[in-house]
Parts: C-alpha cells; sequence; structure tokens
C-alpha cells in the first residue's frame, strides 16, 4: 500500500476520516499542479479538465471533513500528509505537452481506480466496524467516480479511449 506508519487493524474512525481527507487533498492538489503545467504548456482543453476534477476532489475533501469535524470536532489529526503518497493523486508523470483531453480523463480513471483499490485491499486489514463501513463506502465512491469520468471519456472529442502514449516526455513540474 502507499502508506507508511498507518496500521489498518488499529485504525480509529477519526484517524480512518483524517486519512480520507488527506487522500483527497492529495488528489487536489496533484490536479491543480497538473492543470498549472498543461497551462503553462498552452494545452487549455486537458487543463480545463483537472481544474474540474480539482473542484470534484474538494468537493468529496470538504464533504469527508465536515463529517469528520461533526464526530470528533477539533481533536488533533494523528495521521499525517507524509504517511501516504499517491494513493489518488494521478502520477506525476501524467502531464504531457500537448496532452488531449481523452489522455486527461484517462489519467484520472487510472487515479479512480487506484483508489479504488487502495481501499478495496485495506478492508480486510480494518478490524473497526465503523472503519470498515466507512472504507466500503469510499471504495465504492470510487466506482462511482469512475462510472462518471467514463461518461465523460464516451462524450470527449477524438478517438474512443485512445491508447495512453508515453512516447512524450513528462512535463517539468
Amino acid at each position: 500500500m502507499a502508506t507508511q506508519g498507518i496500521n489498518f487493524q488499529n485504525l480509529s474512525l477519526k484517524d480512518a476520516l483524517d486519512l480520507a481527507v488527506l487522500i483527497e487533498e492529495e488528489a487536489r492538489d496533484r490536479y491543480l499542479e497538473l492543470a498549472e503545467q498543461l497551462e503553462t504548456h498552452h494545452t487549455p482543453e486537458a487543463a480545463v479538465f483537472f481544474r474540474k476534477m480539482v473542484r470534484v476532489e474538494e468537493i468529496h475533501r470538504s464533504q469527508l471533513d465536515k463529517r469528520r469535524h461533526e464526530l470528533f470536532g477539533d481533536m488533533p489529526m494523528t495521521v499525517t500528509r507524509a504517511m501516504i503518497f499517491d494513493i489518488e493523486a494521478p502520477e506525476y508523470d501524467e502531464a504531457r505537452a500537448d496532452m488531449s483531453v481523452q489522455a486527461a480523463l484517462q489519467a484520472s480513471m487510472r487515479s479512480e481506480k487506484k483508489a479504488h483499490d487502495f481501499f478495496a485491499r485495506a478492508l480486510p486489514e480494518v478490524r473497526d466496524e465503523a472503519v470498515k463501513a466507512l472504507f466500503s463506502e469510499l471504495r465504492d465512491e470510487e466506482l462511482e467516480h469512475q462510472r462518471w469520468v467514463q461518461l465523460e471519456l464516451d462524450r470527449a472529442p477524438g478517438e474512443p479511449n485512445p491508447a495512453f502514449d508515453d512516447s512524450d516526455e513528462p512535463v517539468a513540474l
């Protein structure tokens, strides 16, 4: 798993919510970085989609954060961003000069699948029933996100679901 120092067997609901908030935050921030890269390299259509994903991830992060604060108030976080890496965030090398909307959508699909797989793999390790319920909910939400991205892919201009072309060098940060 893409975590360090997180014991899923003893994970509390507060810590699980904090983890979920951090996962969404990491994805939001990475989409923003990719959008800015693509804007710099004059690939506005893909940048627009990544900015849309920034908003989607922020909405989900905000909902989870609200839930966390309703249940646990201002109790300090014990899970930190340093404990996670690339759970839902697109890979750093996803952005390409002249990236198409199709390629941006495919990058998002890979990220949604990564997040789904993370929660599906974590579930058998979780003992706390409330955490199991949360992780099941988050796993299922990632499937919904995949369906949404697929609808966007189906409507996007260009070849339907072209293969990812990694012959182009990544755009530097």
